[in-house]
């Protein structure tokens, strides 16, 4: 006998508790038609409500974000970007943050020239900029240091044929504020990593 097709009764939808109980109670019941199985399944393309589902888009996608943020922060392998991950940075970034370098101060020495500029004395404004210059190079120094140390020590941890080339990776956490630095330093000052 043929279906009615004007029949327009909405298949009933099996819900997934129902179907798990079906199953177990074996034959029991008769086999559910297609109609009901692809009611069962059917999702709507567009939701109801646009706006609340806009909503809950956007709160979802910035509880995401503050994850990602928290896990940065924190030094989470999961939310680090790639040039952040891996042993060797980490063993690079855990050196820096417990050394002090001359690079952290370099920011309020900048600020304190530009300071200066507004003094009308020209000899003070030349002896400002002067000093920037020798604390720059200093800096730069420190730095270069710093990278032939690191390279040193990763040779030694982590063999000699495996060493990253991390000395701009140094350089540029060691001339940041420390509390400025992402990820967030993991240990104290001077308690360097073995």
């Amino acid at each position: 006998m043929a279906k009615n097709p004007n029949n327009t009764e909405e298949p009933s939808a099996e819900t997934l508790e129902e179907t798990q109980a079906r199953l177990k109670a074996g034959k029991g019941a008769p086999t559910p038609s297609r109609a009901q199985q692809e009611a069962a399944r059917k999702r709507p393309l567009v939701p109801n409500d646009r706006k609340e589902a806009a909503k809950q888009a956007r709160a979802k996608a910035a509880e995401s974000r503050e994850r990602a943020r928290i896990g940065m922060a924190v030094g989470d392998e999961r939310y680090l970007p790639a040039r952040d991950r891996g042993p060797q940075k980490k063993y690079v970034r855990d050196y820096v943050d417990a050394r002090f370098s001359i690079g952290e101060i370099l920011i309020p020495v900048m600020f304190a020239v530009i300071l200066l500029t507004f003094v009308p004395s020209a000899q003070v404004q030349s002896i400002g900029i002067l000093a920037l210059w020798a604390f720059f190079l200093v800096a730069v120094i420190d730095v270069i240091v710093l990278g032939f140390i690191l390279t040193k020590k990763l040779a030694a941890k982590f063999g000699a044929d495996k060493v990253e080339r991390v000395r701009w990776y140094a350089a540029m956490r060691a001339l940041q504020l420390r509390p400025l630095r992402l990820p967030k330093p993991q240990v104290k000052r001077w308690n360097y990593p073995e």
